[in-house]
């Protein structure tokens, strides 16, 4: 079965919570997931887009690596031209390639999160593929309006050792059909789904226990 990339990194920020939107096919939204819609709607509407003689800017690129079996939807691609580039046929010219994913927050450390890094390396692998490249990733952070490289050139193999073990994770979970327990010192305050995960049950109480005979 096919991965698609935003299942990536679902998985990675916790397998119980890929396995409840996949297979159970739960959905609950917070304050956290609206406002990351709220600013990929305004990503993916074509206005980011333009085209000038050494450049050109798209947004909602279709990529996918056969080799991984995988695929997806990219925020934003940046082709910069060069002499040095690779030939690029929809273009009909040579560019170097530039992935640019919108966050809506950088984390308040400067760290970049390994969850969103690992989802922006799947792009860049389909990239990759797709064009015969060695491309460039960034994370552009809304709330610092910052753009932050990866580096995914110094970190190549740490990275593309994590994407196959999570590969590998999410495959066993499609194949098994399962939804593996809640991983301990896993934190959930700011996932959606909290309540279908962990649902809350009504405290032991003899006074309503009592009413309820009563009225039988």
């Amino acid at each position: 079965m096919s991965i698609n990339i935003r299942d990536i990194q679902h998985y990675l920020y916790c397998p119980r919570r890929f396995a409840l939107l996949k297979i159970n096919r739960d959905w609950a939204e917070n304050a956290f997931v609206v406002k990351a819609n709220i600013m990929h709607e305004r990503v993916h509407d074509g206005t980011h887009e333009f085209r000038t003689k050494s450049k050109v800017v798209l947004s909602s690129v279709a990529v996918y690596n056969d080799d991984l079996d995988i695929y997806g939807i990219t925020d934003c691609i940046e082709f910069e031209k060069s002499k040095n580039g690779v030939f690029v046929k929809q273009l009909d010219g040579c560019y170097n390639v530039r992935i640019v994913e919108y966050k809506p927050t950088q984390p308040k450390d400067g760290a970049i999160r390994k969850t969103d890094a690992i989802q922006v390396f799947a792009q860049k692998l389909c990239a990759d593929f797709v064009w015969g490249c060695n491309s460039e990733a960034y994370i552009y952070y809304a709330d610092t309006k910052k753009r932050v490289k990866l580096p995914f050139d110094t970190e190549y193999d740490a990275y593309n050792s994590l994407l196959k073990e999570v590969i590998s994770g999410i495959n066993y979970i499609n194949d098994n059909n399962i939804i593996p327990p809640r991983e301990k010192a896993q934190k959930c305050s700011g996932c959606s789904l909290s309540d279908k995960c962990m649902p809350k049950r009504a405290g032991y109480s003899v006074r309503r226990l009592v009413m309820k005979e009563g009225e039988e």
